[in-house]
């Protein structure tokens, strides 16, 4: 799996979650000091900067110092925002109100599937292409 869809993954899992355990799981993964997703991007941030620090032209350093800057204070704030959220929802314990675990079981007393259910909508179907078209003139 791509590296981006594996992180879109961790939304499918926060948009599908139905207790704040759940959700405080995923974040863990984003926010992990030493294998999560935004030290990893840190890393990345860090690396570029080395990679213009030697490049050798006039706008290198400044961009060096941005991508720095980026990763020592942005990120830092991204990342301390999440933990402090995902800590706050580790501590909770709770079911999230609105949602609750589907079984895709449809009760006598109901015509279809409810639209607060966790479950993933079913896949879309993508409709047939047109057939080509015949190229150049026929006589």
């Amino acid at each position: 799996m791509p590296l981006g869809a594996t992180v879109s993954h961790l939304a499918e899992r926060i948009r599908a979650a139905t207790t704040t355990e759940e959700v405080a799981d995923a974040l863990t993964e984003l926010t992990a000091a030493h294998n999560g997703i935004l030290a990893a991007l840190g890393e990345v941030l860090a690396a570029t900067a080395e990679f213009h620090d030697e490049l050798g032209e006039a706008a290198d350093p400044h961009i060096a110092r941005r991508l720095r800057y980026l990763a020592d204070e942005r990120l830092r704030s991204i990342r301390t925002d999440l933990c402090d959220t995902r800590n706050a929802l580790a501590d909770r314990h709770a079911p999230h109100p609105g949602r609750s675990t589907c079984t895709e079981e449809v009760s006598a007393a109901e015509r279809e599937r409810s639209a607060v259910c966790a479950c993933p909508p079913p896949p879309r179907t993508v409709p047939a292409p047109p057939p080509p078209v015949a190229a150049g003139l026929r006589r």
